[in-house]
C-alpha cells in the first residue's frame, strides 16, 4: 500500500458512498502506515505509551468485527475473539499482537474488513443507513443506526492513524499522510 494506491473519496457521492469511501481510505491509510515492517518494528513503543502498530492492527480487526457483526447484526464474536478472558486483560487485542507475525496481523485485519464489508452490504440492503443495530448501547441509549456506526468507524481509524503516524516516524523516520 502506498499513498498513490489509496483512492480519495469522491467529491459528490451519495451519503452511503461517501461514508464507505472515507472508511476505506482510512483503512488503507493504516495498511500504508504498517506496510513493510518487521515483527520487531510492529512491536515498538514510544514511552510512556505501550501502544504498538501491531497491537493497532489487531485492535482494529477486533473493532471491525465488534461493530459490524456483533453490534449491527447481533452475531457472536468471530475467531480469535471467542473465549478471550477480557476481564483478565482488557487490552488483550493490543498485548497478544506481540505473539503474531506481521503476515498474521495483516491477514487478520484484511479478513475482518472483508467480513465487515459483507455485513455492511447486508445491512444496506436491509434498511440502508437508517437501519438499526440488533444490539443496543451499553449505556441504555437504544440502538445504533448504520450511519452512526460508519461515522464511528471513520473516527476510530482516523484517531488511530494519528497514533500510527507518530509510531511509524519513531521507527524509521517515515512520515506522510
Amino acid at each position: 500500500m502506498t499513498t498513490d494506491s489509496r483512492v480519495d473519496p469522491d467529491l459528490r457521492a451519495s451519503e452511503h458512498d461517501t461514508l464507505k469511501q472515507f472508511l476505506d481510505y482510512h483503512r488503507d491509510t493504516l495498511r500504508m502506515k504498517t506496510e513493510g515492517l518487521t515483527s520487531e518494528q510492529l512491536g515498538a513503543t514510544v514511552a510512556p505509551s505501550t501502544m504498538t502498530l501491531g497491537g493497532m492492527l489487531k485492535h482494529l480487526a477486533l473493532v471491525e468485527d465488534y461493530w459490524f457483526s456483533v453490534i449491527l447484526h447481533g452475531r457472536d464474536d468471530a475467531a480469535p475473539w471467542q473465549g478471550v478472558d477480557w476481564d483478565a486483560d482488557r487490552d488483550w487485542d493490543w498485548h497478544s499482537a506481540a505473539d503474531d507475525t506481521p503476515e498474521q496481523l495483516r491477514a487478520l485485519l484484511d479478513d475482518a474488513i472483508a467480513a465487515s464489508d459483507r455485513c455492511l452490504a447486508e445491512a444496506v440492503a436491509d434498511g440502508g443507513l437508517d437501519r438499526l443495530s440488533v444490539r443496543e448501547s451499553s449505556r441504555g441509549e437504544g440502538h445504533f443506526s448504520l450511519r452512526w456506526i460508519l461515522v464511528h468507524m471513520i473516527e476510530e481509524y482516523a484517531r488511530h492513524n494519528g497514533h500510527a503516524d507518530l509510531l511509524r516516524e519513531s521507527i524509521d523516520g517515515q512520515t506522510g499522510e
